[in-house]
This record gives C-alpha cells, structure tokens and sequence, in this order.
C-alpha cells in the first residue's frame, strides 16, 4: 500500500483535489474537481421558496431587485488517475453540498485506488491565516477554532475551505490535516506596506493588509531560485492573473508588497471583482442608492470587473474574440490597470529586474501579455518570463515536509 497526499482547495462551488506520493519527489497519482456546488441544472429558475433554503445554507444570490437568472451550471464529478489516464465524469443531484462532493472524492478515491492509495496526510488551502500564520500548520481543533474567527475577512472562502477540514476529521480521524495559507507568504511585509492609514483603534482590530495568492507566489520562488537563480536575488513582479488577479513585489526571494490587501477586492480589476475602489462608491451606493450591504458585497465581487465593463463576459478568451467595443475597453483597462501597479509594485522595492507572468491569463492570454508590456515601454528594460504556478505541488511539499518533522519528532 502506497501512503498518499491529498491536496484540497475548496471553494464557494467547488472542490478540487490532487493527489501525490508521499515521498520526496511527489509523483502525481491523480486529480479531479467538483463544480457547481449548490447549483441546479441548466433552465430552472431560483423559486422564492429555493432562495429562503439558499440563505439558511449560506448560498449568496442576487439581491439586486432585478429578476432572478437561470442557474448556468449543475454539479459534476470529474476526475482521473495518472495510472491509465481515462478520465471519469458524472453528474451529481442538483444542490450537491461540500460535504457530498467530498464524499463523492473519497468514494472515487477509494474505488479507484482499492488498497493502493493510503490517504496519510491531507493539505487545505486555506485563504487566511491571519496574524498567527506564516508558515503551514497542522489543523487541531483549537487551529480550526482560530481560522473560523477570520471568516469575515474572506467571507466567500474561508468557511468552505474549514469544511472541508471538518467533515475530513468526522470521515477519517487518524488522517493528519495540515493547512497552507494563502496569506503567509505576504506575512512578513514591512508596517509601510501592511497597514492602512486608520485610526489605531481600528487597526488593532485586524483591519490591515494581508494579501493573498501566496501559494502561488511561493511556487513561483521556488522556480526562480532553482531556474533563474541571478534573477531570484534581484526586484521582481509577479503578476498572478486569472479571474482572481494580484501582484507581488519580491527582494531576494521575499515578499515585499503586493496589491490585494484585507480583502480579495483590493487591488487590480478581476474576472468579477472591482478591484481598487474609492471608499466613498461604497457610501455612496449604500446612503443614495439605497442599496444593502449584501447588494453591493455581490455587485463588487460577483458583477464588476471584466464582466461588469464589458457587460459580456469575465473570461479573456472570449472577450478576446470579441468586435463589441466594450469586450476591448474591458481589456485596455485591465491592461492599464496591470502596468500602473507593476510600476507601482516597482516603487516599493526601489526598481524592477524582472517581472514573471503566471495564472490563467498570465500563462495563456499573450495578447494581454503585450498590452501590459506596451504599457511599460517607457521604464528601463527589464527581463520577463512565464512561469506556470503549480500551488497544489506546492502544498503537497510543505506537507511532507512537515509530515517528516513530525514523524522524527
């Protein structure tokens, strides 16, 4: 029986998975996902009577007074292993919850591997870890306990990514959980670049900045040190882009700033989020616009952004694709955007040496590529590379590493 890792990243519709050997190379065994979690089929409208059942399970929808749209999407189960590479996909019922599309991965799992796979160690994404966490931690009850208080700092994530670790502990006890934080990586920034300018009364409640996408940063480290070795020990940016978007400034290797701050609104444009806004938009829609505090949280982080500019869509391939005048302002903007904090990201480490592309856009969307280039013409030259990010590789070595420390200890 092969002792096995166990990658998990949960999210408000989905649970993704990976599965590794626990060993120091890490071969990769499988990977699959759950998506549209909580949704029903294609066609079926949300019922007044379907949306009093979403609140008391924790299920945002619209509150924007306008009709409710159709749901686009429907659970589904798909996943494969590297052994015969056949994919396996199915449906699962309508309003599948984490707890069954979990279920349904730990059935598959155990199916697929029979006695082969012994699921030893787990890694969680988990979004936040607040001002305890820099570095991965085994998830005790007291653990768990810390990180649920942070849920209102990452409402849409941090609660996902705790039931996993919940319903794990339920389902398989003797299983070590340990937890990766999204945060750590940016948890050692200098006061100057993690504190915003409030009262201190506030402030020592948590209002400050944290950052995020710090998996994905601490892969890319690792790349940089190990391929590009010259480069690592210089100014670089690192700009994550996907429908999640942010930028890292790193010095040596370390974080020094980075654009998301308290929240995953902060910063750049996004698939569906605002990005950086003026505090005062949200006063405004709230005392003119009569609009609650559940309204605008859904119009900034599920309307805005590329869907909300372009009025089409939030994916770049096809707005890309697109002749409607909109689809290409929502590009220029997000181009734009991107290049004014790279240069900002700059300022804050006195200069630039490099700047790595990685994400879903990052990696594949080349004509954006150019656009923020083009946009940065007028600084000095400096080197750029794509690099693809790998945080489920990167969870898995923290956790083996500290599954070996625990096991020496």
């Amino acid at each position: 029986m092969t002792r096995v890792i166990l990658t998990l990243n949960a999210g408000s519709s989905s649970v993704k998975f990976r599965l590794f050997g626990l060993e120091a190379s890490l071969p990769a065994l499988a990977d699959g996902k759950v998506v549209g979690i909580h949704e029903r089929r294609t066609g079926q409208a949300v019922t007044p009577h379907a949306k009093q059942s979403d609140r008391r399970r924790g299920i945002s929808r619209p509150a924007s007074g306008r009709p409710d749209k159709k749901v686009d999407g429907y659970p589904v189960f798909e996943a494969k292993s590297e052994n015969d590479g056949a994919a396996e996909k199915r449906s699962l019922p309508d309003c599948a919850s984490h707890e069954e599309a979990l279920d349904v991965i730990l059935e598959w799992l155990q199916r697929k591997g029979g006695k082969a796979w012994d699921v030893t160690v787990v890694a969680h994404r988990i979004v936040h870890g607040g001002e305890r966490f820099a570095e991965p931690a085994l998830l005790t009850p007291s653990v768990v306990s810390y990180l649920e208080t942070l849920c209102p700092l990452a409402p849409l994530h941090q609660a996902h990514n705790l039931a996993c670790v919940k319903i794990l502990a339920k389902r398989k006890p003797p299983i070590l959980q340990y937890g990766c934080f999204d945060t750590a990586f940016h948890a050692r920034h200098e006061k100057l670049f993690s504190v915003f300018a409030l009262p201190a009364e506030i402030r020592e409640k948590g209002v400050r900045r944290y950052g995020f996408h710090g998996l994905s940063y601490d892969w890319i480290a690792q790349c940089l040190r190990r391929d590009h070795p010259r480069l690592s020990k210089g100014r670089v940016v690192v700009a994550h882009l996907g429908n999640g978007a942010s930028l890292c400034a790193m010095k040596n290797g370390k974080g020094v700033d980075t654009t998301m701050g308290m929240s995953t609104l902060e910063g750049l444009p996004m698939g569906t989020r605002c990005g950086n806004l003026d505090p005062g938009a949200f006063i405004f829609m709230q005392r003119n616009l009569r609009l609650s505090l559940d309204q605008v949280e859904h119009i900034l982080y599920e309307e805005s952004g590329l869907l909300g500019l372009s009025g089409i869509s939030n994916d770049v391939k096809t707005l890309s694709e697109s002749h409607h005048d909109n689809a290409r302002f929502a590009l220029d903007y997000f181009a734009m955007k991107t290049a004014q904090y790279i240069a900002t990201m700059a300022v804050s480490m006195g200069g630039i040496d490099g700047l790595v592309f990685t994400g879903g856009i990052g990696e594949n969307a080349d004509n954006v590529r150019r656009m923020i280039l083009k946009n940065l013409g007028f600084m000095p030259p400096f080197e750029t590379l794509v690099i693809p990010t790998n945080e489920e590789r990167g969870m898995a070595q923290k956790a083996y590493e500290f599954y070996k420390k625990e096991k020496a200890a």
